[in-house]
């Protein structure tokens, strides 16, 4: 069976006929997948990992430095460090008697004896020396602040102040320097007489 000829108009619209079905059913299947489509999900943007701050300890260096004084320091760094950041140690430095290994705490004095310093051994006393026995009077000048505070009348808060003084304003020449120092009168010098001796 022979098929009639189209016109061009009717073939224009036989086309368009069958693009309408395709946009059609183009868009039935959008609509249709839009509805059964699981809602969007925002996107997350998760902060970066920020590097720990490192913590820090304060420590107080003492002795035959360059420059004694409170130092900040990382976390978990050494005694050399400190004895470093302080200048290094002088040349009467007693370093044989310091445990350049041994690690910072916070709060901590770091004390680098001087060579023939009495007391400067752990453990052994000389006539006159700070720790040594119980009778033997306090070096003023080379005391830490456990045993300044170990004093009749003394605490932490006053052997913290004998000694930034000392550090601010040099060694003791005599026990009535004393008097300058915030929180100790002439009744506490009194009670300190025979205790503590400048060197």
């Amino acid at each position: 069976m022979e098929l009639p000829a189209l016109t061009v108009s009717q073939r224009r619209a036989a086309a368009a006929l069958v693009l309408l079905a395709v946009v059609l059913v183009l868009a039935a299947r959008h609509l249709h997948g839009a509805r059964g489509a699981a809602p969007a999900v925002p996107l997350v943007t998760v902060p970066r990992a920020r590097s720990p701050v490192a913590r820090q300890v304060v420590v107080d260096v003492v002795g035959a430095v360059r420059r004694p004084g409170l130092y900040k320091l990382r976390e978990g760094t050494r005694i050399a460090d400190a004895v470093e950041r302080a200048g290094g140690a002088t040349r009467k430095a007693d370093l044989a008697q310091v445990n350049l290994a041994a690690p910072l705490a916070d709060g901590e004095q770091v004390v680098v004896a001087a060579r023939g310093a009495a007391g400067a051994a752990a453990g052994t006393s000389a006539p006159g020396s700070a720790g040594s026995s119980p009778g033997a009077p306090v070096d003023l000048n080379s005391a830490s602040a456990e045993q300044l505070d170990s004093l009749p009348g003394v605490g932490p808060a006053t052997a913290a102040k004998i000694i930034a003084f000392r550090q601010e304003h040099g060694a003791f020449h005599s026990l009535a320097e004393l008097d300058a120092v915030p929180g100790i009168g002439p009744a506490r010098l009194e009670q300190l007489k025979g205790l503590v001796v400048p060197s």
